[in-house]
């Protein structure tokens, strides 16, 4: 078995691919404490991993992040042991079912309840947004839409988490194209932290084809 790994924009979070899947096809789940861990034996094995601060698993790909007190070198191969037992024993990634199906991402369901604008903004993060964030290792979680002010409120996770550079152009990316498509939104905002227009920075890129469309939802 072998196990590749690719850089994120953030410095501090590695990208790990087992070459078999993870949570599946549009599955993401993110654990940042022993607690939280306790669903997954492989999370809770990862955190115990000195420097290890958050583990995130990705459709195909696990993102592990650290502290910057600990170097790659020491705590990356303590990673690729972990993994390759791991996924070598077909050992399951959850403790039980339902512990899976909550860690699962449900906030781009689109319910009953959802006013129109609100189903188009978890349509557009669920098959626009969240597929290019993933590549980088991350995910971006929808929290929730207010009506009166125009601001859609997203969090972010895996490797996104903490990264200045991704979260300036993340936010640039995701506005404009939430703003062309449904003239309700007038801006975006990360929780915990405001996001405004920012020019570009750092080195990561993100990039969303807009195209000549108005409203109508993309194809």
């Amino acid at each position: 078995m072998f196990i590749q790994t690719e850089t994120t924009p953030n410095d501090d979070s590695l990208k790990f691919i087992p070459g078999m899947p993870v949570m599946g096809e549009g599955g993401s789940a993110e654990f940042l404490d022993t607690r939280s861990s306790l669903a997954s034996p492989l999370a809770i094995r990862l955190m115990g991993i000195q420097g290890v601060s958050t583990v995130f698993y990705g459709p195909d790909f696990i993102t592990v992040s650290k502290d910057s007190e600990n170097p790659w070198p020491i705590v990356k191969p303590e990673i690729y042991s972990i993994l390759m037992e791991h996924f070598s024993s077909g050992q399951p990634l959850f403790r039980s079912a339902e512990d899976r199906e909550q860690a699962g991402p449900q906030d781009t369901r689109i319910l009953d309840t959802d006013s129109e604008t609100v189903a188009m903004i978890k349509e557009l993060l669920e098959t626009r947004v969240r597929p290019a964030i993933m590549e980088d290792g991350g995910d971006i979680e929808y929290r929730e839409f207010d009506e009166p002010s125009g601001l859609v409120k997203v969090k972010l996770k895996g490797s996104c988490r903490g990264c200045d550079s991704s979260t300036v152009t993340l936010k640039t990316g995701i506005e404009r194209m939430l703003m062309h498509y449904i003239p309700e939104v007038r801006g975006v905002e990360q929780v915990n932290r405001w996001l405004f227009s920012f020019p570009n920075s750092g080195n990561h890129t993100f990039s969303v084809d807009i195209g000549p469309r108005g409203r109508n939802s993309p194809q």
